[in-house]
C-alpha cells in the first residue's frame, strides 16, 4: 500500500510592508473571564446549572403546578436551561483540561444564540410565575391552599439563574462582534 504522508517545508515569512510595521501585528483578544473555556466561563454555567436546576425540583415537587399554564412553561424554561447550562459546563471543563480557545465563529455564534434564547426563555417565564404568585397570594388569598412559598422559591432561583446567563450572552454577544 502506497500511504502519502504529511511532509512540513520550512517557508520564508513574506516581508513585512510599511503600515504592518508601523500598526504592529494584529492581536486576537485575550480570553477573559467569564468566556467559554474559562474558569470564570465555567463558573457561570455551574450556577446557571444549579440554580435552574433548584427551580425545576422546587417547582416539580408541589403536586398542583400543572394547574397554572406559567408554572407549567417554568418547568418547561428551566429544564431547557438545565440541560444547556450542563452541556456547555461539561464541554468548558473538556477546554480547560485540554487547552483548547473556544473561540472559533461557529462555536461563538451558537453559544450567543443559546444563550440569547434560554436567557430570554428562562427571564419570561419567571416573570409569568412570579405574576401567577402575587395573584394567588396577594390579591386571592389562596396560599393557605395552595405551595406559596415553594413557587416564590421556585421563581427566585429562575430568577438568579437569569442573572446567571446574562454576563455569558452579553460576552458571548461582545465577542462575536468583535470578531
Amino acid at each position: 500500500m502506497n500511504l502519502s504522508r504529511p511532509a512540513v517545508h520550512p517557508v520564508e515569512a513574506p516581508p513585512l510592508t510599511e503600515a504592518a510595521i508601523q500598526n504592529g501585528p494584529r492581536l486576537r483578544m485575550k480570553d477573559i473571564q467569564g468566556m467559554p473555556g474559562t474558569r470564570g466561563g465555567l463558573i457561570l454555567r455551574l450556577c446557571q446549572f444549579v440554580f435552574s436546576f433548584i427551580s425545576l425540583c422546587v417547582m416539580a415537587s408541589t403536586s398542583d403546578f400543572h394547574e397554572a399554564t406559567a408554572f407549567c412553561y417554568l418547568v418547561l424554561a428551566v429544564g431547557f436551561q438545565s440541560l444547556w447550562s450542563l452541556s456547555l459546563a461539561v464541554l468548558d471543563i473538556y477546554a480547560i483540561l485540554v487547552k483548547r480557545s473556544l473561540r472559533s465563529n461557529i462555536i461563538m455564534r451558537l453559544f450567543t444564540i443559546g444563550d440569547g434564547i434560554t436567557s430570554t426563555l428562562t427571564f419570561a417565564a419567571a416573570c409569568a410565575s412570579a405574576g401567577i404568585t402575587v395573584l394567588i397570594g396577594n390579591d386571592l388569598n389562596r396560599c393557605a391552599v395552595n405551595h406559596c412559598t415553594r413557587f416564590e422559591t421556585a421563581t427566585a432561583m429562575a430568577f438568579i439563574s437569569w442573572f446567571a446567563i446574562s454576563p455569558s450572552f452579553l460576552l458571548n454577544f461582545w465577542s462575536l462582534a468583535s470578531q
